[in-house]
């Protein structure tokens, strides 16, 4: 296989699917017998980053979670299906969508449960950034969340920016004295 076929340029969204299911087992639970947040979160992280491998085909990082819903409870003893796949591809970043669903063992019920969005970076070995290939949305919905997903880029950008100018600003009124905590 040469290198053009084992590192394409560009991939599908389909070539990016993951999917992968836990039983919730009393660990996992808090006091009330619910899953616990962190723990779906964390559910939630590996099933992005099976994504992300497997469409920049090299070492990925969580860089942020951009955004989740806990839709409902999951209860001790449910199945938890996690799917996910590449939004959208940038230079070195990714955005993976993440949706879960949970599983009633005795009555066989299904529920949306949880979404998220996550960014990944691609890095090699030394950690430095590694460019990551196009993503080609094939059908109306990939392209909708292909779209959406620069939408919550640029939103994710204004907010750096607007944390950073008010870190100069709060640093500034320190430096003066004016105001310190």
């Amino acid at each position: 296989m040469s290198s053009q076929e084992s590192h394409p340029q560009v991939r599908t969204v389909e070539s990016t699917q993951s999917e992968m299911t836990e039983i919730i087992l009393p660990n996992d639970t808090n006091m009330l017998g619910n899953l616990l947040g962190g723990r779906l979160m964390h559910f939630i992280d590996l099933t992005g980053a099976m994504a992300a491998y497997r469409h920049a085909r090299t070492h990925v990082v969580t860089a942020a979670m951009d955004h989740i819903d806990f839709i409902q409870p999951v209860r001790l003893g449910d199945l938890v299906t996690l799917k996910s796949s590449v939004n959208r591809a940038f230079t070195s970043s990714m955005e993976v969508g993440v949706k879960v669903w949970a599983e009633n063992t005795r009555t066989g019920a299904v529920s949306h449960v949880a979404s998220a969005y996550m960014v990944f970076v691609a890095v090699d070995e030394h950690g430095r950034l590694e460019k990551v290939p196009q993503l080609k949305p094939e059908t109306p919905d990939e392209v909708r969340r292909f779209d959406d997903a620069l939408r919550r880029r640029e939103h994710r950008e204004r907010e750096h920016a607007r944390r950073k100018k008010a870190q100069i600003e709060t640093a500034g009124l320190k430096s003066d004295g004016a105001i310190g905590l």
